[in-house]
């Protein structure tokens, strides 16, 4: 027995997606925090694996690597994010003709054709404005965990926008808010307004053309989603476990060479 790991770095957390060769199935699916050591952190998420699924270091034909720190991993190839990402979206969704991936450091995003190859894409990698960095920051400074910012901000009733584009000093605004006794509630809605603009801003410079696929860890804040959606006027299609997409992507693309080879 035979197996295809895709491992996905990212600055917040590690992904591990493992698929057994015999029938093409995919067994394994996890993560866990980087750490300050991310290439330890790949060993013991494959340890792990390796555990649960018992198998051996033998049993593994490739190992693939994407993400912020695919660097640092000892794997058999190095694969962009934008291609796992693609790779990962189509296993699910064929017919995806939009990729919008938000993640913990930074935002993709990927324009597939009809003949579903990558046609285009933009990456925001330079500011953490419109990423998870960003919404941790906000969950911080409501004392609240991030996981809930969605409900949260679901229960607003006012659209608030920030002013400042800019992390630093939307933070600032932000406690300018909370001085002025603006509901947390509006707070977390203001925010999800920013990021969605921001985004939407780098969608529009594309030709973006329905399906769009959502995915990345910040895909699991449903009132983002539903917020994109409404600015974009379409639905938006989420992957199951989406913060996983560029793992699982990384493992397609080591099947795919594999089965080449």
């Amino acid at each position: 027995m035979q197996y295809c790991i895709g491992i996905d770095v990212g600055s917040r957390n590690t992904k591990l997606a493992i698929l057994r060769l015999n029938d093409k199935k995919i067994i394994h699916l996890d993560y866990t925090d980087s750490g300050i050591q991310p290439a330890k952190t790949v060993i013991t998420l494959i340890e792990k694996a390796k555990s649960i699924q018992r198998f051996k270091n033998s049993d593994i034909a490739l190992i693939y690597s994407t993400g912020y720190g695919r660097n640092v991993v000892k794997s058999d190839k190095v694969i962009s994010e934008i291609t796992c990402h693609t790779f990962g979206v189509q296993h699910y969704y064929p017919d995806a003709r939009t990729i919008i991936d938000i993640g913990g450091q930074d935002y993709k995003i990927i324009s597939i054709n009809a003949e579903r190859h990558i046609s285009d894409f933009l990456m925001n990698d330079k500011c953490a404005a419109g990423t998870g960095r960003f919404l941790e920051m906000v969950a911080m400074r409501l004392d609240i965990p991030c996981s809930e910012l969605s409900n949260l901000a679901s229960q607003s009733s006012n659209d608030i926008r920030l002013n400042s584009t800019c992390v630093v000093f939307a933070e600032s605004e932000i406690i300018g808010l909370i001085s002025q006794n603006i509901s947390s509630a509006d707070i977390a809605r203001a925010v999800h307004l920013s990021v969605c603009d921001r985004v939407v801003s780098q969608v529009n410079q594309m030709k973006w053309e329905n399906p769009v696929v959502f995915t990345g860890g910040v895909a699991l804040n449903s009132d983002i989603k539903r917020v994109l959606s409404d600015i974009l006027k379409t639905d938006i299609i989420t992957p199951p476990e989406p913060e996983l997409t560029g793992a699982i992507g990384a493992m397609l693309v080591a099947l795919n060479d594999y089965e080449q080879s």
